[in-house]
C-alpha cells in the first residue's frame, strides 16, 4: 500500500470517473486503475462497484476512503512540519470563496499577497456555502471565505470582518427621500434579489420577512433573481424596485451610483465574513498571513463588530 494508490482512490471517490480521475492526477487511465487494481488485491476487497454508472464507492470501500483521507493528511502533516521548520511558507494553496464575497474582496489583497509570497500557489475558486463545505470535508481545497457563522463541528471559523448591508434606492423610488432606511421599510415586494444558493439572499429575505405576514396577498409585478449584483443595480435604475448591496461592493460603485446609497437604521444589518478550514488543516501558516494581509486592506471600521446585527447565513 502506498500513497500514491490512496491518491488515486480519492481522485476516483472525488470523480466517480476513472479517465477523470486519472487526468486529474496527472497520469494515464492505465496507470491509476493498475495501481487501485493492485491495492484492491492486497487489501482482497473491492474498494470501488464499476457496474454503476458513475462508479460508487462499496461499503467497505467508503470506510478505506474516510481513512485513505486521514492517512494522506497525516503524511502532509509531516511535511508542512518541515517547511515550517524551515520557515517556509510556499506551494499550492486552494481557497474558496462565495460570489457575494469574492467580486470586491479579491481585488484588495490578491496582488499584495502574490508579490510578497511568490513562493505560494494560488488556486481560487468561487463556490456557494454549501460547496465549500462540502469540498472543505473531502479534503479538496484548504480553506474558504464566506458568511458566518456556520456552526459546524469540524470547521474553524476565523472572523475577518463584519460588513454591513446597504440600501441601494434609485432616482423615483418611494424612500428617494430618506436619509436612511427603516428596518420596517425593507419590503420583498420592490426588492431585487439574488437567485438561490446565495447566502446573502436568504439574509435579506429574512430581514423582509416582516412585510409578509401569512395569509399576505401581496405580490410582485416582476419577480426577477440575478446571480450578481450589477444586474440588480441596473434594473433598479430602470425603475423596477431597489436592493441591498454589502458594504465593499456598495464603496466600489461609481460616484453617480453611489449617491444612491442609503445607510439602514441601527442596529445595522451585518454579515460576518470569515476564513474557515477543517480542524486537521495542516497549512495554518498560510491561512494566517492571508488572514493578515486581507484585514490590512480593509476600512478599520469594518474589522470590528460595531452597533450591528449580525444576520447568520441560511445553511441546509
Amino acid at each position: 500500500m502506498t500513497i500514491t494508490q490512496l491518491k488515486y482512490v480519492l481522485a476516483v471517490d472525488t470523480y466517480r470517473h476513472f479517465a477523470e480521475a486519472a487526468e486529474s492526477c496527472f497520469v494515464t487511465q492505465p496507470t491509476l486503475s493498475m495501481q487501485i487494481n493492485k491495492l484492491e488485491k492486497e487489501l482482497d476487497v473491492l474498494i470501488f462497484d464499476r457496474s454503476k454508472h458513475p462508479v460508487e464507492p462499496t461499503d467497505i470501500g467508503k470506510q478505506i476512503i474516510k481513512q485513505a483521507r486521514v492517512t494522506i493528511q497525516e503524511a502532509q502533516r509531516i511535511e508542512e512540519m518541515v517547511k515550517g521548520s524551515k520557515g517556509v511558507i510556499a506551494g499550492e494553496f486552494r481557497l474558496g470563496i462565495i460570489p457575494t464575497v469574492s467580486t470586491n474582496l479579491l481585488p484588495r489583497f490578491l496582488k499584495v499577497v502574490m508579490e510578497k509570497y511568490p513562493e505560494i500557489e494560488l488556486k481560487i475558486e468561487e463556490l456557494q456555502t454549501e460547496q465549500i463545505i462540502e469540498k472543505l470535508d473531502r479534503g479538496q481545497i484548504d480553506a474558504g471565505i464566506l458568511a458566518t457563522p456556520l456552526d459546524k463541528q469540524d470547521i474553524i471559523e476565523k472572523p475577518l470582518y463584519y460588513e454591513p448591508f446597504m440600501a441601494y434606492v434609485p432616482q423615483g423610488h418611494r424612500l428617494e427621500g430618506e436619509e436612511f432606511v427603516l428596518h420596517s421599510e425593507l419590503n420583498l415586494n420592490d426588492m431585487l434579489l439574488l437567485k438561490n444558493g446565495h447566502c446573502f439572499r436568504d439574509s435579506v429575505i429574512n430581514l423582509c420577512s416582516s412585510a409578509f405576514p401569512e395569509g399576505s396577498s401581496q405580490h410582485k409585478s416582476l419577480e426577477f433573481q440575478s446571480g450578481n449584483f450589477e444586474t440588480l443595480i441596473r434594473l433598479a435604475n430602470s425603475g423596477f424596485g431597489m436592493t441591498l448591496l454589502p458594504y465593499l461592493m456598495a464603496v466600489d460603485l461609481s460616484e453617480e451610483e453611489r449617491q444612491y446609497i442609503k445607510p439602514i437604521e441601527h442596529p445595522q444589518p451585518t454579515r460576518e465574513i470569515s476564513i474557515i478550514y477543517s480542524k486537521v488543516q495542516l497549512k495554518l501558516s498560510i491561512i494566517e498571513l492571508l488572514a493578515e494581509q486581507i484585514k490590512s486592506q480593509l476600512p478599520p471600521k469594518l474589522l470590528k463588530p460595531q452597533d450591528q446585527n449580525v444576520v447568520n447565513p441560511t445553511i441546509d
